[in-house]
């Protein structure tokens, strides 16, 4: 890296705290079910000369979803669903970043590789650039919203149950909504 690129980049620790990361997926195809999952860590590297250099790494801890039913919980952790005894983290690593994000609305695309339950997939992100402050600690932060949807068995999330009237038990597609926010190291 020249002395150019170092002058211009910039990591950030993205703050569990202030961040989201939830799902919703079509339960009897009729109503939509939201969960979340309470904790996340990761990295986001910004080349503000070369956005589209900029990268980003997260990781989830799987036993940590939350649908606000805990049977359903403990049935998502199963291995019927994310099997959180073989594969406890589902991992997201940037491959590239399309358009520039340089004012609050601007809007981007995040492609990368998504691992869940052991299996790897792109997915795109459509992203937002939401901004960027001061913190009342001295700390510099940064804030990204973005959204995909993603096909449950690309992933190997097979279990579902037919419905006697047609239809299955859950969906096979899931929305992914991402709030994101980190502190700049």
């Amino acid at each position: 890296m020249d002395a150019n690129q170092t002058s211009t980049t910039s990591t950030w620790n993205i703050d569990p705290a202030h961040t989201n990361v939830e799902f919703s997926a079509k339960h009897m195809m009729i109503t939509s079910v939201k969960g979340r999952f309470g904790t996340v860590s990761g990295t986001i590297v910004i080349d503000e000369a070369n956005p589209e250099r900029s990268s980003a790494t997260a990781e989830i801890d799987v036993a940590s979803i939350d649908t606000r039913v805990e049977q359903r919980d403990a049935h998502l952790r199963s291995a019927d669903f994310l099997d959180v005894e073989n594969h406890p983290n589902i991992t997201f690593r940037s491959t590239r970043v399309e358009g520039a994000a340089a004012s609050p609305g601007d809007t981007f695309r995040v492609v990368g590789e998504l691992t869940i339950r052991g299996t790897t997939r792109e997915v795109v992100l459509d992203a937002t650039y939401e901004g960027r402050g001061k913190d009342p600690w001295g700390g510099e932060r940064v804030s990204f919203s973005a959204t995909t949807k993603i096909d449950r068995r690309d992933f190997g999330l097979t279990y579902n149950q037919v419905l006697e009237t047609g239809g299955f038990l859950v969906s096979n597609d899931l929305r992914l909504s991402l709030e994101v926010q980190a502190v700049k190291a």
